[in-house]
C-alpha cells in the first residue's frame, strides 16, 4: 500500500474497501503502530493524534485478521483483561469491564475456559472483547466478522458501533461485505491495487456513483452480486465415505453428527451451525485428521483403493490424493518459503514428474490469480491470498474429497467467484466437496445439501 492520502477526523466511523491484495491489513496495521522501523519499509507521513502511531499503542485498539494469533492467555479471563492490565488499570474495574465486553461480544463462556478450546468464531469474539475492554480512541479491525454466523455478524458490529457511541472512539474497519457496515459508517474509503484512493465519500456516494466500476475491480457492491458458475452436467455419482454414529471432539467434548452422514463425489455439502457447534472438528474428523470420540468414519472401496475403510489410519501419502483439507487458518499449513514451493509441496510427495508438476503449478497460480506473488513468502500475502494459496495446495495434488474450512474468508468478489468457480468445476467433474462455511451465498452457489449443526 502506497501513495495514500488521508485524512480521518475524531469519532469517524470510516470502512475500508478494496480488491484482494490492495494493502488494506497492512494500513490497519500502520494505524496501530505495529508496521514501519523495524518490520516492514514505510515512506511519506502518518500521524495518529499528531504523533507517531507507536505513541498511541496503548490507546488504538486493533483486531487482526487471524484471531489464533491474538489469543495470549491459557484462560479466556485473563486474556480479555491482559490489555487493560498493561495500561494499568485498577482490579476491580478490569473485570467489570472483562465481563461487560465478553458480555456484548456475545461470547457466553466461563472465565476460566480454555482458549484454546474455543473455535474461531469464538477467538474473534475473544478478540474483540480484549480490545473493547481497553476502551481505546482509535479501534481498528480486519475481517472482524469473517468467521461469525450470521447472528454473530450483527452482535459483534452492534457492540462495536454501542462502545463508539459510548466512548466518542473512532472507528477503521476494512471488510469485504459492505452491507455488514454500509449503514452504520459516516464514510467509505476505497484503496486502489496500485496505489492511492479510488473513491473516498458517504456510503450512498461512492457506491452509487462507482458501484459498477468498483463492482468490476472486486468490491462488494449489493447492486451488483458476484457471477456464479454456470453447472454442466455431472459425472456418475458413487458413495465415498459413510459415518456410523459418529460423535466428534476435542479435549473430551464430545459434538454429535448425523449419524448417517453420507459424502458422494459429484455433490457439495455444506456445513452450517452457530460458532462452537463443532463444525471444523467434523471437518477434520471426515478428513482423516481428527480420530472419531465414538462411532466411525468408513471410506468406501472407491474412495479407499485398498488404503484400508479408516481415513483416520492413513498415512498423509495416502490422503493426498484421496482427501484433500484446508485448515480455518492457512498459515497453519504453511511449510516452505516461496508461493510456487508450497504448491510443489503436495506433488512432489507424490513424485510426480517435474513437467505434470510445472503444468499443475502454473495452472493454480493463474486460476487463483497467484502468478505474481510465484516467488514472494507464503507468510507476506494477505489473508485473501494466503486463503487462496491454501486452497491451491489442496487442489495441486488433485484429491477425490475436498474438506473446506471457511473457504472465502477474505476475497474481493472477483477472486470469490473465481474460487467458487473451480470448486464447481472439481464437483462436476467427479469430486466431492465438504465445505464449513458461515457465507450464505457461498452455500446458496455451490452447496447441493446441508448439514446444520446446533
Amino acid at each position: 500500500m502506497r501513495g495514500l492520502d488521508l485524512r480521518i477526523a475524531p469519532g469517524e466511523r470510516v470502512l475500508i474497501l478494496g480488491e484482494s491484495g490492495a494493502g488494506k491489513s497492512t494500513l490497519l496495521h500502520a494505524l496501530a503502530g505495529v508496521v514501519g522501523d523495524d518490520e516492514g519499509e514505510s515512506e511519506g507521513s502518518l500521524l495518529v493524534d499528531g504523533e507517531h502511531p507507536t505513541a498511541h499503542r496503548g490507546r488504538t485498539g486493533l483486531v487482526i485478521q487471524d484471531p489464533d494469533s491474538q489469543v495470549i492467555l491459557e484462560r479466556v479471563g485473563d486474556d480479555v483483561a491482559f490489555g487493560c492490565e498493561n495500561l494499568g488499570v485498577p482490579r476491580d474495574e478490569i473485570w467489570r469491564r472483562v465481563r461487560h465486553s465478553l458480555e456484548q461480544v456475545g461470547l457466553d463462556v466461563a472465565l476460566d475456559r480454555n482458549t484454546s478450546a474455543l473455535s474461531g468464531g469464538q477467538k474473534q469474539r475473544l478478540a474483540l472483547a480484549g480490545v473493547l475492554a481497553m476502551q481505546p480512541g482509535l479501534i481498528v479491525l480486519d475481517e472482524p466478522t469473517a468467521n461469525l454466523d450470521p447472528e454473530g455478524v450483527v452482535e459483534v458490529r452492534d457492540a462495536v458501533i454501542r462502545v463508539a457511541e459510548s466512548t466518542g472512539a473512532t472507528i477503521v474497519v476494512v471488510e469485504h461485505r459492505v452491507s455488514v457496515w454500509s449503514d452504520v459508517v459516516d464514510r467509505v474509503v476505497v484503496l486502489a491495487a496500485g496505489g492511492g484512493a479510488i473513491a473516498d465519500g458517504s456510503p450512498t456516494d461512492v457506491l452509487s456513483r462507482q458501484g459498477e466500476e468498483l463492482a468490476a475491480r472486486g468490491v462488494w457492491v449489493p447492486e451488483f452480486p458476484p457471477a456464479r458458475p454456470v453447472r454442466s452436467q455431472r459425472a456418475a455419482q458413487q458413495t465415498l465415505i459413510t459415518t456410523q454414529d459418529l460423535f466428534v471432539g476435542r479435549a473430551k467434548r464430545a459434538v454429535a453428527a448425523p449419524s448417517d452422514l453420507g459424502i458422494v463425489s459429484s455433490r457439495a455439502i455444506a456445513i452450517t451451525g452457530p460458532n462452537g457447534s463443532g463444525k471444523s472438528t467434523l471437518a477434520l474428523t471426515l478428513g482423516g485428521l481428527l480420530p472419531p470420540v465414538g462411532g466411525a468414519v468408513v471410506a468406501a472401496p472407491a474412495l479407499a483403493a485398498g488404503a484400508g475403510e479408516h481415513p483416520i489410519r492413513w498415512k498423509s501419502r495416502e490422503l493426498l490424493t484421496r482427501i484433500g483439507t484446508v485448515f480455518q487458518d492457512p498459515e497453519h499449513q504453511l511449510l516452505t518459503s516461496t508461493v510456487r514451493a508450497e504448491l510443489e509441496v503436495g506433488p512432489r510427495a507424490l513424485s510426480l514428474p517435474e513437467t505434470e508438476m510445472d503444468a499443475r503449478v502454473d495452472e493454480l497460480l493463474t486460476r487463483l490469480r497467484l502468478e505474481h506473488l510465484a516467488n514472494a513468502n507464503p507468510f507476506t500475502l494477505s489473508g485473501g491470498e494466503k486463503r487462496r494459496l491454501s486452497v491451491a495446495t489442496a487442489l495441486a495434488t488433485r484429491p477425490q474429497v475436498l474438506v473446506l474450512d471457511e473457504p472465502t474468508f477474505g476475497q474481493d468478489s472477483r477472486t470469490w467467484s473465481e474460487l467458487v468457480i473451480l470448486l464447481a468445476k472439481l464437483v462436476d467433474d467427479g469430486g466431492s466437496v465438504i465445505a464449513v462455511s458461515h457465507d450464505q451465498e457461498f452455500v446458496a452457489a455451490l452447496a447441493d445439501s446441508t448439514v446444520v449443526l446446533a
